[in-house]
């Protein structure tokens, strides 16, 4: 299954290295990405205020672009989840990376079906908090058995 992830219809440089973006869920998000620009180097030259304030969505809506760099949408929506606290499908995908899981696995795990896991991972269905806060005990029953 291809997940449809949500389009960037309208992005609007709000401040320093923060951007407002209209997406296609019917959201208005803010994202901080000043962290992600100065730590790839072929983007550090978006840090320059004029070129950043020239952000915009693609035509597709796929990607947040200035001038001849671009950031993908799908990252810059996990990253405006995670900064509302939420977990995104990069995150979740890290801990099972962390982890040493696959889908069957994890699913095991948490007690899930290989499916709904395949869907977080993927970024297909959002994460409910339930299921990272499963993730995190899982983390610390580990540790606890670990010691």
């Amino acid at each position: 299954m291809k997940a449809e992830f949500p389009r960037a219809l309208k992005v609007d440089a709000i401040e320093p290295y923060r951007l407002r973006i209209h997406w296609s869920t019917g959201e208005i998000l803010d994202v901080d990405i000043a962290g992600h620009l100065r730590g790839n180097r072929a983007l550090l030259h978006v840090l320059d205020r004029d070129i950043f304030l020239r952000a915009h969505a693609d035509e597709h809506g796929r990607a947040i672009e200035w001038i001849d760099s671009e950031l993908g949408a799908d990252n810059v929506y996990a990253w405006t989840r995670e900064q509302m606290g939420e977990a995104s499908h990069e995150m979740f995908f890290a801990w099972m990376t962390k982890n040493s899981l696959n889908v069957e696995t994890t699913a095991q795990a948490l007690g899930m079906s290989r499916r709904m896991i395949a869907y977080y991972r993927s970024g297909a269905k959002p994460i409910p908090k339930h299921v990272w806060l499963a993730c995190i005990g899982y983390d610390q029953l580990k540790k606890l058995h670990a010691a």
